[in-house]
């Protein structure tokens, strides 16, 4: 791929065929990982998501915490089929001997259906995964398509094989178990089941609320016997079982290397859809063409962005974030275009002229600093995905009457108690994707930053009321946020001021000017928390008072997930005043110490923990830090966002199970990973494309030659001069054959395609950009 010509036009008629997934190493990160990190048996943004447990059956208490596959286990329980924020569902697995029907622990795995496996068996590939559990000497491959799962196993000669289908106990992030059922059908060889769990989130933000999984799968072998099972509870000869913990196996006779597959179409509405989405998708299909097909799937997607560069090492993180930008957010809705409602109903998808849906319904964690990566990404390359995006959450706004932040099957599971959904659907309209109800699009954004009056808690924002009313929130210690204040009190107040700058720009669009002028004066209520005379944002009391017992390094006192040194450069909308407010000499001067002993910490800590980093100055591994690097392109030193960042790149990042995104750090469906893509190509937006005419800053591209098929039938050629390892620094840039005059490139510009051409040098170009 580092070979080929350059093309010499931005039309897409051309193509390079290299496979440029075989940089992507889905192991990368995945000690201490999230439940839905590790899924290589998928397609992008896909329903089914197939790939191995090692602790999935654990549970986690708080609904967060890493658990399913973790790359320092040495034995695997089996293999889950479906992994969302908050979703899990349907563990599968296979075994030889003596029957058990619990997964066993880690430390002993003899006591249950796990097996020991050997990393040198594993292959982990976009599309695909295999293993060998060798315990049983069964060989197992997994792949995927949109809503259907395959699992093929390769047996040794046995006359007590079976097929272990766990479908009531708790899985991942799935929460406790509410009800459950499998049964097997002899007549037609097809096994079915559902499951109802009550996952954490939903319990502390839509109580009542549940989670429904359904599944339809065939299994290409007559078993000799079945059996259903609860926890050690074994019923031999039945075909059929209700409860929680419920579970059920097949029994089987096969010769050496006799390969028995499960195919299983999925839905979060019924049965009959999961029928449905599997004999669509599915029924006449064997293992390898799907498995083909998967892989090529990926392929085409990753390609949309080629880089060509002498590294394999830069390859590997480049094409490894852009796999976990794309493997996230995955598809909720049936091929008929049902999907489920907020309400626990079903709804539907209007249909086109062809009979097909319109668009697509998505699962998500929360937008909790997506507007940093994740739609910067999608506005550039994936306008579709991100328009789709858009729809799903005007469907729960119509539904419940409130914007979700996270979804889960439409139920509300906040994240963090924010809400920047409003945000993300005012960019997606400031780029041109527009294909939804707009005036309801504006309605819901609005509401979000205005609406305070009995908020639902699920929407986030409890504490809305006071920062529109007061101009700030109250601070009252520990965990709680409502309408009398917050822990959170101070950040809350920077991203809701955040927020309201860009529905503001959203209103300003569409000519609304009296809630552009409401919400412009909500914009500036930053500065209502900013403490002039020691620099730093100040947690403030209910008499207006700021908080006198104060360390700028204490996290969680004021501030979610972070402390006053990070939480201060929180004005993303308004860095030009955050920089006149502090004086720009002392504002480059702090900033760039802060790097400076980041840096010896690999710029989030080195502890094996998704916080490793939130008592530190810096803080890579989470989201309120992610745009602080790029802060430098409003001051009279941009040379130092190229330097920074690319330091960044190069140590926070790396290619190991351990330091993979930072060290066992929070990479929340593909934030991380998608900030790598963005950075390294050199082009970023600390306002988070929310502008009535964005644009992206311009960085430090890492890469000789960047060729982005973007989304709109064009392309975008990023040129590299002299770009050797240390040479971070931006000598001269041009923009399709002119010297670029700002240290910007319009979104617009991009979209009809464009050539930008740098010169890299180790030593900045400290006139670059200054006009006179």
């Amino acid at each position: 791929m580092s070979c080929g010509k350059h093309p010499t036009s931005n039309n897409l008629n051309e193509k390079d065929t290299a496979d440029v997934s075989v940089y992507v190493d889905p192991n990368i990160g995945t000690a201490h990982s999230r439940w839905f990190f590790y899924t290589p048996a998928a397609v992008p943004f896909g329903m089914a998501k197939l790939g191995p447990s090692t602790n999935g059956s654990y549970g986690n208490e708080q609904g967060w915490e890493a658990v399913g596959y973790d790359e320092r286990h040495q034995s695997i329980e089996g293999f889950a089929n479906l992994h969302e924020f908050q979703i899990g569902g349907f563990l599968f697995t296979a075994m030889t001997g003596e029957l058990k029907t619990t997964p066993g622990s880690l430390e002993h795995p003899d006591e249950g259906y796990r097996s020991r496996f050997d990393k040198n068996d594993e292959i982990a590939r976009p599309g695909s995964y295999q293993v060998r559990l060798k315990d049983y000497d069964i060989d197992v491959a997994l792949t995927a398509t949109e809503r259907v799962g395959f699992q093929k196993y390769t047996f040794p000669k046995s006359d007590s094989a079976y097929l272990i289908f766990d479908i009531g106990n708790k899985l991942g992030e799935s929460g406790e178990v509410k009800d459950a059922k499998v049964w097997f059908d002899k007549a037609t060889n097809t096994i079915e089941g559902w499951v109802i769990t009550y996952p954490e989130y939903v319990k502390k933000y839509q109580p009542n609320g549940e989670v429904r999984m359904y599944f339809s799968g065939s299994v290409n072998k007559k078993p000799v016997a079945t059996g259903v099972f609860q926890s050690e509870k074994v019923v031999e000869d039945k075909n059929e079982i209700q409860g929680k913990g419920a579970g059920l196996y097949l029994k089987f006779n096969t010769e050496d290397k006799e390969e028995i597959v499960i195919k299983t179409g999925f839905s979060y509405t019924s049965i009959e859809n999961a029928r449905l989405n599997f004999a669509k998708e599915a029924k006449d299909l064997d293992f390898s063409t799907a498995k083909n097909r998967a892989e090529k799937i990926w392929a085409e997607e990753l390609s949309k962005i080629k880089i060509t560069d002498s590294s394999k090492q830069n390859k590997t993180k480049f094409y490894t974030g852009l796999y976990h930008a794309l493997l996230g957010r995955g598809l909720a809705s049936d091929i008929n275009g049902a999907f489920p409602e907020n309400d626990g109903s079903i709804g539907q998808i209007p249909m086109d002229e062809n009979g097909k849906p319109k668009f697509k319904f998505y699962n998500t964690d929360s937008v909790w600093g997506a507007y940093w990566n994740l739609t910067q990404l999608w506005a550039l390359a994936w306008p579709e995905y991100f328009n789709d995006y858009v729809q799903s959450h005007l469907l729960v706004y119509k539904n419940s009457g409130w914007l979700g932040d996270g979804l889960a099957n439409s139920k509300f599971v906040s994240g963090v108690g924010t809400n920047f959904v409003g945000l993300v659907i005012a960019s997606a309209y400031q780029a041109g994707i527009r294909d939804y109800d707009v005036e309801l699009a504006f309605k819901a954004a609005y509401e979000n930053e205005t609406k305070y009056l009995n908020r639902n808690e699920g929407a986030g924002k409890t504490d809305l009321g006071q920062f529109v009313n007061q101009g700030y929130i109250n601070y009252v210690p520990g965990w709680d946020t409502n309408p009398n204040g917050s822990g959170f009190s101070v950040s809350h107040a920077l991203e809701y001021s955040y927020s309201s700058y860009a529905v503001a720009q959203f209103a300003k669009a569409l000519g609304k000017d009296k809630e552009y002028k409401e919400l412009m004066k909500l914009s500036d209520n930053w500065k209502n928390v900013y403490d002039d005379h020691i620099d730093f944002v100040r947690p403030k009391l209910a008499s207006g008072e700021f908080l006198q017992e104060f360390d700028p390094f204490e996290p969680w006192a004021g501030f979610q997930e972070g402390n006053a040194w990070q939480y201060t450069f929180y004005v993303p909308h308004a860095p030009e005043e955050l920089v006149a407010k502090m004086g720009e000499e002392k504002f480059v001067k702090r900033l760039d110490s802060i790097f400076s002993v980041s840096e010896k910490t690999k710029f989030g800590g080195e502890e094996i923990d998704a916080f490793a980093g939130v008592k530190y100055l810096y803080n890579q591994g989470n989201q309120p830090n992610l745009h602080i690097s790029w802060l430098f392109n409003f001051t009279d030193h941009p040379w130092l966002t190229q330097k920074w960042v690319r330091k960044i790149c190069d140590e926070f990042y790396g290619t190991e199970g351990i330091h993979g995104y930072g060290y066992g750090q929070d990479e929340d469906q593909g934030q991380l990973g998608s900030w790598y893509v963005m950075s390294s190509m050199g082009l970023f937006d600390v306002k988070g494309l929310t502008e009535t005419n964005p644009s992206f800053q311009i960085g430090s591209p890492m890469f000789d030659n960047i060729q982005i098929e973007n989304g709109y039938g064009h392309r975008i050629v990023i040129e590299t001069k002299n770009n050797k390892p240390n040479n971070y620094y931006v000598q001269s840039v041009k923009l399709n054959g002119e010297p670029l005059k700002e240290n910007s490139v319009p979104l617009s510009t991009l979209k009809k395609g464009a050539t930008l051409e740098f010169v890299m040098g180790d030593q900045p170009n400290r006139n670059l950009f200054k006009t006179e």
